[in-house]
């Protein structure tokens, strides 16, 4: 069975939350992040993506068409190098674009494969924030 695409809805957050759990890097930090952040992020001006395979949720992303935030992008680890998180990436930043915007940001940890993984698909580093997290962002 393939992999499907499509959009997230609220039936997926535990799935969703499963994954973000389940990553080897940019753990999640704060144990707080609840159902309500998923509802929020998912519903307008955002918008969610999850991939299934055989049922069940092995990578999802989230994006913000008021700010151009890509909030979530995260697989499985048992499902990582198959394509799914190009998929999703292409999948929002195309999305976005829709929206008319210009320009997209996002953060990951520096050091980390998400750092080589936006720097291939064409994202540029924009220095570090604050937090000490690394910021990319990409023209259109």
């Amino acid at each position: 069975m393939s992999a499907r695409l499509r959009q997230a809805e609220r039936g997926d957050f535990a799935g969703m939350h499963r994954v973000r759990r389940a990553v080897r890097e940019n753990r999640l930090v704060s144990l707080v992040l609840t159902e309500g952040n998923y509802v929020t992020a998912i519903e307008p001006p955002g918008r969610g993506w999850v991939i299934e395979s055989e049922g069940e949720i092995v990578a999802f992303a989230v994006a913000d068409s008021a700010t151009g935030n890509i909030w979530a992008l995260f697989v499985d680890p048992d499902h990582e190098r198959r394509g799914h998180g190009r998929r999703l990436l292409d999948a929002m930043t195309e999305w976005l674009w829709s929206r008319g915007l210009q320009q997209l940001w996002l953060t990951t940890a520096p050091g980390t494969r998400a750092e080589s993984f936006y720097a291939a698909a064409g994202w540029r580093r924009a220095g570090l924030t604050p937090n000490g997290e690394l910021r990319f962002e990409r023209t259109r």
